[in-house]
């Protein structure tokens, strides 16, 4: 299959699964806290219809928690759609604040069980680029899941955005010293060339840069 595929279709297949399985696991643990305030409210009831008298702060408690797992729920659902719909066009114009919100969201479950903070700084500006949106975000979150590697346990990452002449800049600050391993990989090369995009380690800095350009990319493939 991936002899099919290539090279970049495999990654993209490989990093969908990832997200989706990812995704699915946040959803799960929203239905079992549901699932484990659903039984407490029976066990209320059941007590009640012995005649024992019902807490109203309890309740109270028990209807906010519901509400927070239904809301965080709605989060996790709305973040999947914006990622599914990613594919929807190979190419277009995106508000790279955005694209890169919807990766940063997608990457706090690995970061917590990396025990890594993850700080998205906002954009001065609209940054508005032209460029390939799954394959863009296949490769931010090439960037980002080395970048926490390289952050370590306790440690933060802080993403930030900047337009530039000709595209536009994304800057992970917080790597250590980047030394575990060498960035990019060939995978990575590849997504980067056809995104008309490169990368910059700064291992004194401890950052790592990607820069965009608008100027047709990936050429005519």
């Amino acid at each position: 299959m991936a002899d099919k595929l290539g090279p970049l279709g495999w990654m993209g297949v490989q990093f969908f699964g990832r997200m989706s399985a990812s995704i699915s696991h946040e959803i799960k643990n929203v239905l079992a806290i549901i699932n484990e305030n659903a039984g407490l409210l029976e066990d209320l009831a059941l007590m009640a219809g012995k005649g024992v008298p019902l807490d109203p702060e309890r309740l109270e408690r028990v209807a906010r928690g519901l509400m927070k797992q239904v809301q965080r729920a709605d989060v996790i659902v709305k973040n999947m759609n914006k990622f599914a719909h990613s594919v929807d066009d190979f190419e277009k114009s995106v508000d790279l604040q955005d694209l890169l919100s919807v990766v940063v969201r997608l990457a706090l479950r690995f970061a917590d069980m990396r025990r890594v903070t993850l700080n998205l700084l906002p954009a001065s500006a609209p940054v508005a680029v032209t460029t390939r949106p799954f394959l863009l975000e296949n490769l931010l979150w090439c960037c980002l899941d080395f970048a926490m590697d390289q952050a370590g346990s306790g440690g933060t990452v802080t993403i930030g955005m900047e337009k530039t002449v000709d595209g536009a800049r994304v800057t992970f600050s917080g790597l250590g010293d980047a030394e575990a391993r060498t960035f990019p990989s060939q995978e990575e090369r590849l997504l980067a060339e056809a995104l008309a995009a490169r990368t910059e380690l700064d291992v004194e800095g401890g950052r790592l840069r990607l820069i965009l350009s608008e100027a047709n990319p990936g050429g005519t493939a």
